[in-house]
């Protein structure tokens, strides 16, 4: 069994359309932010109460990274799978500064478009870690068919 576990399970919208950017070794990263809300009844006042967090998250999966490029817009609905990391850099001033977000590496992480791949269609679409897009029940990017199954199993 594992000593620790770092994994990060997120549903929500997101906030404003990402960001792409191109590192010097062609590369590329895909940035945005997904709030996630939850509501109550406050028990005293009898008032409904909303409650909003702002998670970054990154995207270094080159497949993944080319879905978010294409499909994901501000306000898009998402399942996010994928671990914290905090990283430290320099500001303009030369200031350090840490950053907390949520990661999607190649081979581990996970998107799935809740809106599908165009929101006026019904549906979802999910990358996973392999990279392999699966929509409306198909694979896109590889994997099996159930016509590539064999018929002759014994059981």
């Amino acid at each position: 069994m594992a000593g620790s576990v770092n994994k990060v399970i997120l549903v929500g919208n997101l906030g404003k359309d990402p960001e792409i950017r191109t590192f010097q070794n062609g590369g590329r990263v895909a940035s945005f932010s997904v709030a996630t809300s939850e509501s109550w009844k406050d028990k005293q006042s009898g008032e409904k109460k909303e409650k909003t967090e702002w998670h970054r998250v990154s995207v270094l999966n080159e497949h993944i990274v080319g879905v978010v490029e294409r499909y994901l817009k501000k306000g898009a609905k998402v399942y996010i799978e994928g671990q914290l990391e905090t990283r430290k850099w320099t500001d303009k001033d030369g200031q350090e500064k840490y950053t907390t977000e949520v990661v999607l590496r190649p081979y581990r992480g996970e998107l799935t478009m809740l809106d599908g791949a165009n929101s006026n269609r019904g549906g979802s679409a999910s990358l996973g870690e392999d990279g392999g897009a699966t929509m409306g029940g198909g694979m896109i990017g590889g994997g099996s068919s159930a016509a590539d199954l064999d018929d002759n199993i014994p059981f």
